[in-house]
């Protein structure tokens, strides 16, 4: 007779993740941070709140009041109203950028990884040279390169965060191609482009999706840096960054200007980091 698991005492690695995920308190104060920014952005064109560009020349500057909870700005727009706007720009930006990041460096990290030799020799010789920029110094350089607007800021971003997951996959992918499973498909005769997609992959994904979260707080401060120096969304569009940007002139007389931008910077970065580092520990095999 052929035994069988036990349906209670056999638990899925998902079920064993999500346990130790939930665990993590910092981590779930990370996901909540996360998913209520989320939701403000998505639900941006629906809240009754003014126009994001609405100015109203009588209410120039004004403290936080009932009719403007975060006051307003310097030509009376509403405050809260471009808060929430501009969390679409500043999630957008972190997403996307992180996501032109992974779809680049990844494949490139497999190939350096898997295959070595020449190739390897020109893809890490490439990515050091990315590398030996400082991150924010070379994003600004491409951003001032494209031209200022949220899309090229996006790219230049993107770009600037490729050599990370470059590395990361190339050092992962070594590790996982000398396993005794991956010489076994070799010497049964699958071909590369299967041990690639079934068993090199899925084991690189877990420290690619925590480096991911983390680097997508990184790109909102990117983006942010960028708009403040005119170089990301460009006015009357709302943009966290761009409402520094102008909040720098105004801190005495009206300091709610650059306060709450700058509190919701720190806490959708401090949400992400959060998130990332539960997924770190949840996604270790050793702690499992």
């Amino acid at each position: 007779m052929t035994a069988t698991a036990d349906p209670i005492t056999a638990k899925a690695p998902e079920n064993r993740v999500w346990k130790k995920f939930r665990t993590h308190r910092s981590a779930m104060l990370g996901g909540v941070l996360v998913v209520f920014f989320i939701a403000i952005a998505l639900l941006a064109p629906i809240l009754p709140i003014p126009d994001p560009a609405a100015t109203d020349w009588g209410a120039v500057r004004k403290a936080p009041s009932f009719a403007h909870p975060f006051g307003t700005d310097e030509i009376g727009r509403d405050v809260l109203s471009r808060m929430i706007w501009g969390a679409q720009a500043s999630l957008l930006a972190g997403v996307v950028s992180v996501g032109i990041a992974v779809l680049a460096g990844v494949p490139l990290g497999i190939v350096a990884g898997y295959f070595g030799g020449w190739t390897d020799a020109v893809i890490s010789r490439c990515t050091e040279a990315l590398l030996a920029a400082p991150f924010l110094i070379l994003a600004i350089a491409l951003a001032a390169f494209l031209g200022p607007s949220l899309t090229n800021a996006m790219i230049a971003i993107g770009i600037s965060a490729t050599p990370l997951f470059v590395r990361l996959t190339r050092g992962q992918v070594i590790n996982i191609k000398s396993e005794d499973y991956v010489d076994s498909a070799r010497a049964i005769g699958l071909p590369t482009h299967r041990i690639l997609s079934r068993y090199i992959f899925p084991n690189v994904l877990p420290p690619i999706l925590v480096q991911a979260t983390l680097t997508i707080a990184t790109a909102i401060i990117a983006e942010a840096s960028l708009s403040f120096l005119g170089l990301g969304q460009q006015p009357p569009a709302p943009s966290w960054g761009s409402m520094l940007n102008t909040a720098k002139n105004f801190l005495n007389q009206a300091p709610w200007m650059a306060m709450w931008p700058g509190i919701s910077i720190f806490l959708v970065v401090l949400g992400f980091n959060l998130l990332g580092d539960g997924l770190r520990d949840a996604l270790d095999p050793r702690e499992h």
